[in-house]
């Protein structure tokens, strides 16, 4: 591999700000979102919805995301053109094998139902456009600067295997654990495993291809596969 395409993408203070969104999105913006939630419901008796919760939260988690990443994300598009090839063919082998693998996790006996595909249906019942941006275009890009970009990314260089464990496994557990807090049932964690295949072919298309933007376009595909799955059950 051309190691030009893993020279080091983020800079020193991207990183440290990096660091710090993550911790706070994966630990704290959930909870707050929920505890916000709660608040305007019980004092005010103002009930957001599902749908309109998430458009606002994704709104704001996007434009963060942005802003703390800018130069990153105009690095991945110099990477993306300047090995345009390698960047599809990542995209194309992780999207074919993200569907084989997606079939053979779908084979198996769960103990309780994912409660992200009747969510996603109901949001999109509510508002189709704001669930399409938030499904298709927002969560892709957050997701895969964060897991892949700035965990996978900043752990590559030292070492892959460890890359690839970490990113892995911190964005199953991120994808149900707040199933398992909300309803109080650690069941809700096995889901984990129905997101493995998403997560391997979203590392390998980052890995092979070196372009954040290829794994965010993969990302969005299979958001909208699910999405389509979801509204359409």
């Amino acid at each position: 591999m051309d190691q030009r395409r893993w020279r080091p993408q983020l800079t020193r203070r991207e990183q440290v700000r990096g660091l710090i969104f993550f911790a706070l999105y994966f630990l704290v913006f959930p909870v707050l979102k929920m505890v916000v939630e709660w608040f305007f419901d019980h004092f005010f008796g103002l009930y957001l919805s599902e749908a309109m919760s998430a458009t606002v939260y994704y709104y704001i988690m996007g434009i963060l995301t942005v802003f703390v990443f800018w130069s990153f994300l105009k690095n991945g598009l110099t990477i993306l053109t300047e090995f345009l090839p390698e960047n599809l063919l990542a995209f194309v082998t992780g999207l074919v094998g993200a569907g084989a693998l997606h079939f053979l996790v779908s084979l198996l006996p769960w103990p309780v139902d994912n409660p992200n595909s009747v969510s996603w249906a109901e949001q999109y019942a509510y508002s189709p456009a704001a669930t399409v941006v938030i499904v298709v275009i927002l969560m892709p890009l957050i997701d895969e600067v964060l897991f892949r970009g700035l965990v996978f990314g900043s752990l590559r260089r030292y070492s892959r295997p460890l890359a690839w464990s970490v990113s892995v496994l911190l964005f199953m557990i991120y994808s149900v654990w707040t199933f398992a807090v909300a309803y109080g049932d650690a069941r809700y964690l096995v889901l984990a495993f129905q997101y493995l295949p998403m997560a391997l072919a979203l590392t390998w298309c980052y890995d092979r291809g070196g372009s954040i933007w290829s794994t965010v376009v993969l990302h969005a595909v299979i958001d909208a596969f699910t999405l389509f799955n979801a509204v359409h059950s």
